[in-house]
């Protein structure tokens, strides 16, 4: 019983912590939503989308701590990553420039 209470108090810590930082994020780009991702055995993505187009992602380590942190900080969860939410997304030459270096091949070693 003492295991699964440290298990639960750990899970709880580590979503609060989560929730702090998309606060924070929130706070910093006008408000902000979000799309949870299971990503596997490393956990889930938590995309978040600022009400300026700014853009970031934490990764929480399980389905179920990721669903905590959205719930404490507030946020909008949306299902997909498409339509009218994927289109509040500003990206940059930074971005663009990576994007294409990926399409074709990646930077040069020569």
């Amino acid at each position: 019983m003492a295991d699964t209470q440290q298990v639960d108090a750990k899970a709880e810590r580590k979503a609060a912590r989560l929730a702090k930082q998309i606060s924070a994020f929130s706070n910093e780009h006008g408000g902000a939503e979000g799309q949870l991702a299971y990503i596997g055995e490393r956990g889930t993505r938590i995309v978040l989308v600022g009400e300026d187009g700014g853009w970031g992602d934490l990764v929480a380590p399980s389905y179920e701590i990721a669903e905590k942190a959205v719930e404490k900080s507030g946020i909008t969860v949306h299902e997909d990553f498409d339509g009218e939410f994927a289109a509040k997304v500003r990206t940059g030459p930074y971005e663009w420039t990576r994007m294409a270096g990926i399409q074709v091949g990646g930077p040069s070693n020569g």
